[in-house]
């Protein structure tokens, strides 16, 4: 049994105000007090919502407890505290789980921030698409709360996937293209599809997503940010090496997992044999890479190696194992001291970087 103490704002349910989308917004905190102020502020200035602010902190040992009560005195934010930390999972899915009940819920964590009027656009494409469960914008990238970066505005527009073609471009790439607190969902799709799995910390929010994809379409807004998402040295975003090839593994974890929930899905084996394509290529880079820098003393490349081999059966056609085979023949030494693959490297930034401006632009 969950054992939490709670603090209620005034207003007792959601859609009081006619005429207004209603949106949950639940903030998991665990000794964010110093972020929490700001971020709720993010959330209780959105226009054109009837928005209620959940939040959910996980046995904190700072004065979240403290800002909590004090942020309660709007009736928009409700409050609970876990008696014993249960982790972030389990924290997530109480939030997305057991308490939202407004038309749309958005799961935002204590270091973020919503960007202005995000969530009317969204709510907006949910009301005016009706099979689409799952929107998202433009994720932000930032370090410093009090110098949010710049972004330039472009005219605003909506596109609009069916959920099997979504899930056909993750499985191109292996990547997720949302980092979270730019995803509104429908939470009649989120109680349908359920909550985050324990088995995936690292990338369920792809499972999650993909699960989504499944059952409903996928929009996204472009134009204006939906979120900004803080980078800091604990992140993904910020670690290199032994904590990359645990993305990869729990990424490859996650297609596995999504196909054998979703066998009936069309194409399902193609798409799933494309995905773990993709990760093969992506490990099997990374090593080419740590032999152009030298780096193979601090890097796992046998492990990585062995990784794209036994993900996909394909792995030795690539051309990125053939390009890997050049540089074993040749030593790590070598080829950073000529530099002789620079050529290729060249070429993949050139790569990455329109990817970027297209995830930029499109979202994808």
């Amino acid at each position: 049994m969950t054992v939490r103490t709670e603090i209620r704002g005034g207003r007792a349910g959601v859609g009081t105000r006619r005429g207004l989308p209603t949106v949950d917004v639940v903030v998991p905190c665990y000794n964010y007090a110093h972020f929490l102020r700001r971020c709720v502020a993010s959330v209780l200035e959105q226009p054109g919502v009837d928005v209620r602010v959940l939040v959910v902190d996980d046995r904190s040992s700072d004065d979240t407890p403290l800002v909590v009560r004090e942020l309660s005195a709007d009736p928009r934010v409700h409050g609970r505290r876990h008696e014993v930390n249960r982790g972030h999972i389990a924290t997530y899915n109480e939030g997305l789980l057991e308490w939202a009940e407004a038309d749309c819920t958005v799961l935002l964590s204590a270091d973020d921030l919503l960007a202005p009027g995000a969530l009317a656009r969204a709510a907006t494409v949910l009301r005016d698409n009706p099979d689409v469960g799952l929107v998202y914008g433009r994720g932000v990238y930032y370090t410093d709360h009090d110098r949010l970066p710049r972004t330039l505005n472009v005219p605003l527009g909506t596109s609009v996937w069916s959920g099997r073609e979504w899930i056909e471009g993750r499985c191109r790439s292996g990547h997720n293209v949302i980092s979270s607190p730019e995803v509104v969902v429908r939470t009649s799709v989120q109680q349908r599809v359920g909550g985050y799995r324990p088995d995936l910390p690292h990338a369920g929010d792809l499972e999650m997503w993909l699960r989504f994809a499944a059952v409903s379409d996928v929009a996204h807004v472009r134009g204006r940010p939906a979120a900004y998402y803080r980078v800091h040295e604990n992140s993904m975003l910020r670690t290199r090496f032994n904590t990359a090839l645990v993305d990869l593994e729990q990424r490859r974890d996650v297609f596995a997992r999504f196909f054998a929930d979703h066998p009936g899905l069309p194409d399902a084996a193609l798409m799933h044999t494309a995905a773990k394509r993709a990760l093969a290529k992506e490990a099997l880079w990374r090593v080419c890479r740590a032999y152009d820098r030298d780096d193979l003393a601090e890097h796992p490349h046998e492990e990585m190696t062995e990784f794209a081999l036994s993900t996909y059966s394909g792995a030795r056609r690539l051309p990125e194992h053939a390009a890997l085979e050049r540089r074993k023949r040749l030593g790590a030494e070598f080829c950073h001291r000529t530099q002789i693959f620079a050529g290729s490297q060249v070429v993949k930034r050139a790569e990455n970087w329109l990817w970027w401006q297209s995830w930029k632009l499109r979202g994808v």
